[in-house]
């Protein structure tokens, strides 16, 4: 999808805006009506792009299905949660954060801790104002449902999808957006720091990369999801920490296209990109972009 075509319906509504201050009459009603089609077709894009996103579980099921080993260090304290409360933007990204850390518990079978987790995010959805996506009830089908990873995944989604639906259908786009974007950037920080925190001296170079091989395929195909991303985030208003996120994935966007992964797959040589020194700037990127949500 083209950035230019996300774009249309937010200068839409810009425009109508401007309209709607000035119109008088019958012009009101009328632009008041074209105002609404506009912020729907807003909407309705950004749905669209979300479709194509991975879903808070995706990434950390993904990662436990690679083999690699559980890494406590890489998830966000529980202990920050009420330094977030203050602060909107940063409940909804670190409501992001948290389901794909439990998402990251749950796949690893940390249950008790993964319901400790869910008690954190109803605090942030409680103060979003998303009543219901993590009450009682959620916490007693997670409870109920602990020894199946495929119902723990579903539940969590479905709750995270609940929080989104709302978000947008309040009006709160940036909100929704920055959901989305925390539970996506988790998932990518704990993969590249599973990379990032193997040991380097217990194997030869090409042994290590042989071992890594599946994380780093993972991280690898979230291309497209960092362009997606990217399109999202730039059809809401740009205030921070939109910006900065905007700013940090087109630098993300760069680093992916300069690895030119799809070119070097079809000349068979993807092996040239399979290795961990060549996940350095990404794994930065990232991780500075988990840094600004976090702190």
């Amino acid at each position: 999808m083209k950035l230019s075509r996300l774009l249309m319906p937010f200068v839409a509504v810009a425009a109508l805006a401007g309209l709607w201050s000035c119109g008088g009459g019958s012009k009101k009603e009328n632009n008041a009506n074209d105002f609404n089609e506009a912020e729907q077709s807003l909407k309705d894009q950004i749905k669209e792009v979300v479709y194509n996103l991975p879903s808070p579980t995706e990434i950390p099921y993904l990662l436990q299905q690679t083999g690699a080993d559980y890494n406590q260090s890489l998830i966000n304290s529980r202990s920050k949660v009420d330094q977030y409360i203050s602060r909107t933007d940063k409940a909804a990204l670190n409501l992001g954060v948290y389901t794909a850390d439990i998402g990251y518990l749950s796949s690893y079978d940390k249950t008790q801790e993964a319901i400790d987790y869910l008690s954190s995010a109803k605090k942030l959805a409680d103060n979003l104002g998303v009543i219901g996506t993590f009450d009682v009830d959620v916490l007693k089908r997670f409870e109920s449902n602990i020894a199946n990873k495929d119902s723990l995944a579903s539940i969590l989604n479905t709750a995270v999808q609940s929080s989104e639906k709302y978000l947008k259908d309040d009006s709160r786009n940036k909100l929704a957006a920055l959901l989305l974007s925390g539970s996506f950037i988790e998932g990518l920080y704990i993969s590249t720091g599973l990379i990032k925190t193997y040991p380097k001296n217990l194997l030869p170079e090409d042994s290590r990369n042989l071992v890594l091989t599946p994380l780093m395929r993972v991280i690898l195909q979230q291309e497209k999801s960092v362009d997606e991303l990217t399109s999202m985030l730039s059809t809401v208003d740009q205030a921070e920490p939109v910006g900065s996120l905007v700013a940090d994935l087109k630098a993300l966007q760069a680093s992916y296209k300069a690895l030119n992964i799809e070119e070097q797959i079809r000349n068979n040589r993807a092996n040239m990109v399979l290795s961990d020194k060549n996940l350095i700037e990404i794994t930065n990127i990232v991780e500075k972009m988990r840094k600004s949500i976090v702190d």
